[in-house]
């Protein structure tokens, strides 16, 4: 199962005990991948429509524990698509007007489907209600991408008013969606791990949060660990290159001029990197006589270098 199918799975499970809450999700559900029509004799129907029996179960649980309705859950096939959709119908006008009032996409009087409004602000003033709001709309239209590959969390819309008011509701807890147009859809989304930790922590899904925390604590380390191995990578190539330097202006010098014509300290340490190429100069200070800190054997293979420099420019100017 992808990742997008656990949190859906485990938002699924969640029925809040609060009848307010209950409705604010039921709202989310019918806005986002419902119908409402009105036939002739203007008596209201309600279709809420998914591709995920995960999502129809919990439209028809969210309906029998709020309203008492007991619906009915039909499947299409499309055999072409070689997919599978499940329809929650609500046939009666009453049932279907009682609803819509208590989502308040209708007020008390109003009939005809130009009467429906989007997301009434009046459903999700409390912060419980908002939580049930967003996983409502999270399972009706979300998606998350795995966390293993890349950081991503979204919410298609097919109106650009409902997408901004998604976002809005979002934003209310302290987060950062943001809205682009993809073809003919709205799609809001985050990008940030630590936002979608928080979002996920919004709708109440823990257990897809400590998933999705392992994960990211996984690959901090690896890249702490990737950090560090690069570090000392290159260090350890600086010291090679560094070393082999100071071998090949020492020989240069020993060739040029001598050991018996430099200072007896310079000499000790030329001796001691061709006796040791690939040591440290904390190795290389220890083992002379007395023994020398790094400073100290770093100041005379400088000194070494700089004498070779300065004799390759006189060989040169000599040419």
């Amino acid at each position: 199962m992808s990742f997008s199918g656990k949190v859906r799975e485990e938002l699924s499970e969640n029925i809040s005990q609060a009848r307010h809450c209950r409705i604010a999700e039921l709202a989310a559900f019918i806005g986002m991948c419902g119908t409402v029509s009105i036939d002739s004799f203007d008596r209201y129907h309600i279709k809420i429509h998914s591709e995920n029996i995960v999502v129809a179960r919990k439209v028809f649980t969210l309906l029998k524990k709020t309203f008492n309705i007991r619906t009915d859950i039909s499947v299409k096939r499309n055999v072409k698509r070689e997919s599978v959709s499940y329809l929650v119908v609500i046939k009666s006008h009453e049932d279907a007007l009682r609803v819509l009032q208590a989502t308040k996409m209708i007020g008390e009087q109003q009939v005809g489907t130009d009467a429906i409004c989007g997301f009434n602000p009046l459903i999700i003033r409390q912060v419980c209600c908002r939580r049930a709001f967003l996983r409502g709309v999270f399972q009706a239209a979300g998606s998350m991408s795995d966390p293993n590959k890349s950081y991503h969390f979204e919410i298609v819309c097919t109106i650009s008013e409902i997408a901004e008011q998604i976002r809005s509701v979002i934003c209310s807890f302290g987060l950062d969606a943001k809205i682009v147009r993809r073809k003919k859809s709205y799609v809001v989304y985050l990008k940030e791990g630590s936002q979608i930790v928080d979002i996920l922590n919004v709708m109440e899904a823990h257990v897809a949060l400590m998933e999705l925390e392992n994960v990211r604590i996984l690959k901090e380390m690896r890249n702490s660990v990737n950090r560090k191995v690069n570090c000392e990578t290159a260090n350890i190539n600086k010291t090679v290159s560094a070393a082999v330097k100071q071998v090949e202006d020492i020989t240069y010098l020993r060739d040029m001029i001598g050991f018996e014509n430099m200072p007896d300290n310079l000499v000790e340490a030329a001796y001691a990197r061709l006796d040791h190429p690939d040591a440290t100069l904390k190795e290389l200070g220890e083992s002379l006589t007395p023994p020398v800190g790094k400073s100290g054997i770093n100041h005379r293979l400088r000194k070494l270098s700089e004498m070779a420099e300065s004799l390759r420019q006189k060989q040169g100017g000599l040419l």
